[in-house]
């Protein structure tokens, strides 16, 4: 079995928990609003606002969410729920160094604006990279398909050498259309099992 020359990482819902909707759910309980409709809301604004890619800054963002559903609070405390909420999954780091003996080149593909570099700040999970792309400096998001034919030209590997995986089946389906082989993330017990059909002596 041919194994891949490069695995994509997402970080948050993958290589750690999904803070950022578990934050947003955290702030519409506060503000008694609808925690599925405000997580939504969050994330939709998070694209529509440019935050997500650069174009503008945090404070834009929470401007533009207090704004559109009257939420309170200040930048700080609205930023520390979501960044608070991402946690590692020691499992997933622990893979990385199985999958290093496996894989040429291991890096991460997130939407995670310029809190990533904070969040690694915090942790240092970025040493366990070779390449990091984010949204926030490449000006494209994971929801415009040409994000993923313009990383498939940093990586200089063809899209079919390349497995990537996301917890978000339409970022899944975008990285397919540029040719990349996907694992969609629904779980730890799912994933594993998926990398031991795509990964030559993986367990």
């Amino acid at each position: 079995m041919k194994g891949p020359r490069a695995v994509l990482f997402d970080y948050g819902g993958v290589l750690a928990e999904e803070g950022f909707a578990l934050g947003l759910r955290a702030i519409a309980d506060v503000n008694g609003l609808p925690g599925d409709a405000f997580v939504e809301k969050g994330h939709d604004l998070v694209h529509e606002t440019g935050f997500v890619t650069g174009q503008v800054l945090e404070k834009a963002y929470w401007e533009t969410v207090r704004a559109d559903t009257g939420i309170s609070g200040g930048d700080e405390a609205l930023r520390q729920e979501i960044l608070s909420r991402f946690t590692l999954r020691r499992w997933m780091i622990d893979l990385l160094g199985d999958l290093r003996d496996r894989i040429p080149l291991l890096g991460i593909l997130s939407d995670q604006t310029n809190w990533l570099e904070e969040l690694n700040e915090r942790d240092r999970f970025f040493r366990h990279f070779d390449r990091v792309y984010n949204s926030f400096y490449l000006g494209k998001s994971k929801r415009d398909p040409a994000l993923f034919d313009h990383v498939l030209r940093f990586l200089e590997i063809p899209g079919e050498d390349v497995l990537f995986v996301d917890d978000h089946a339409g970022n899944c389906e975008r990285a397919q259309w540029a040719g990349m082989k996907t694992i969609h993330f629904t779980g730890r017990r799912p994933f594993l099992s998926e990398m031991e059909k795509r990964v030559p002596s993986f367990k």
